[in-house]
This record gives structure tokens, C-alpha cells and sequence, in this order.
């Protein structure tokens, strides 16, 4: 087995794991979308047009609680809008033409951008991006109909410790990256921000200034390294 070869199977194992670990997930909102008011059709719905987890977590959530879906479609709205960000990151990345662009941006999510970013080689974060998106989307519907269709029946997902699964897989993709200082003090400075944001703002506003935090520190250091 050649080098490029041990390296691609290196990342398609991993991202199976990702989106293992992440499709599962999709039970959980299945059942709360399914408790919170939403038909099992609707909910399903939400996977396969949305299909961006926090968004769809937010949206439910704001119903539960008892707003109106227009309260949760903004909310779900603003914690999409860090999607955009990771396609301006992914773009030259990938390289990918105009056409295909278009085709693979449904896949453009936290696990998939954590995916690829990390890789060498533009045939590596390509790998990367594919079988994280495609594996999360399949589960995550999946995952998302069986959850829906128990329903009430699969109790609070947080006593099967579901609730962990996908932190737990983030920090995993994120572990690499904290073995350099600055990128370590860029990540404690982000959490921060977003920690003291969350009892004073609305939903998805933490997580947005957080990565404007990143966003600024990348520019800031690329700019003082002359770039």
C-alpha cells in the first residue's frame, strides 16, 4: 500500500467515525421534533432540506418552549448563517468548478469543514469532505425517521447520554489543532466570548460571536505574519 493510499484510508476511517457518531444523534431530534409538535413527515422534512443540526435544534427547541414558528425560523436562520463562513473557507480549498460547487454546498456542515480543512493535499480534504457529508446525511435521516416514529416512547435522549455523542466527536476533530499555543489561545478566547454571551443574548447568537472571534484572529495573525 502506498503512502497516499494508507493516508486516504486513514481519512475515510475517520470519517465514518464522524458521522457514526453523528448520525445517531439524529434520533434525538427526531424525538424532540416529534414531542414538540412537528408530524413525523415535518420533522423528517427538516432533516433532509435543512440538515444542519443546530438550525434544527433551535427551531424545535423555540416551539417546545412555546414560540411561534416565525421566532424559530429566525433563530434557526442565524445559526445557519456560520455555514457561509465555512463555504468562503472551503471554496479554494476543495477547488471544486462552479458546477459541483453548487451540487456539494447541502453538505457543507460543521463535521464535513472540520473534516477537510485539516488535510495536506486538496485530493485528501476532498475525501475528507465527501464521506463525512454523505455518511452524516444518510445516518442523520435515518437516525431522524426512527426517532420521529418512536417518538414519545424514547423518553429525554439525554438519558442514553446522546446528548454527549456529537461534543464529543467535535472535540475529537478539533484535538489536532490545539497542539499549537496560538490556536489553543484562539479556542479558550472564543469558548469564553460565547460563555458570557449565553445568558444575556438569543439562541445562536453565542455560537456566531465565537466564531467571528476565530474569524478576526485569523485575519489578525495572518495579516502580523505578512501574509
Amino acid at each position: 500500500m502506498t503512502h497516499d493510499e494508507h493516508q486516504r484510508r486513514s481519512v475515510v476511517r475517520d470519517s465514518l467515525g464522524v458521522g457514526l457518531a453523528t448520525g445517531v444523534y439524529g434520533a434525538s431530534f427526531g424525538a424532540l421534533g416529534a414531542s414538540g409538535g412537528l408530524s413525523v413527515l415535518q420533522t423528517c422534512a427538516m432533516s433532509l432540506l435543512i440538515f444542519t443540526g443546530a438550525s434544527q435544534f433551535a427551531f424545535v427547541g423555540v416551539l417546545a418552549s412555546g414560540g411561534n414558528p416565525l421566532s424559530g425560523a429566525l433563530t434557526a436562520l442565524l445559526l445557519g448563517t456560520r455555514n457561509t463562513l465555512y463555504g468562503l473557507r472551503l471554496a479554494p480549498l476543495l477547488a471544486f468548478s462552479p458546477r459541483r460547487r453548487l451540487g456539494s454546498a447541502h453538505l457543507v456542515i460543521d463535521e464535513s469543514t472540520a473534516m477537510a480543512v485539516t488535510r495536506e493535499t486538496t485530493a485528501l480534504a476532498r475525501t475528507g469532505f465527501y464521506w463525512t457529508g454523505v455518511s452524516i446525511f444518510v445516518l442523520w435521516n435515518l437516525f431522524t425517521f426512527l426517532g420521529a416514529f418512536a417518538g414519545s416512547t424514547l423518553g429525554d435522549p439525554r438519558d442514553y447520554g446522546l446528548d454527549a455523542a456529537v461534543g464529543a466527536a467535535f472535540l475529537a476533530l478539533l484535538w489536532p489543532r490545539l497542539r499549537e499555543r496560538r490556536n489553543l489561545g484562539v479556542g479558550f478566547t472564543a469558548a469564553a466570548v460565547a460563555l458570557l454571551l449565553v445568558p444575556v443574548t438569543a439562541a445562536g447568537v453565542p455560537v456566531l460571536a465565537a466564531g467571528g472571534v476565530a474569524l478576526l484572529a485569523g485575519v489578525l495573525l495572518r495579516t502580523g505574519d505578512g501574509r
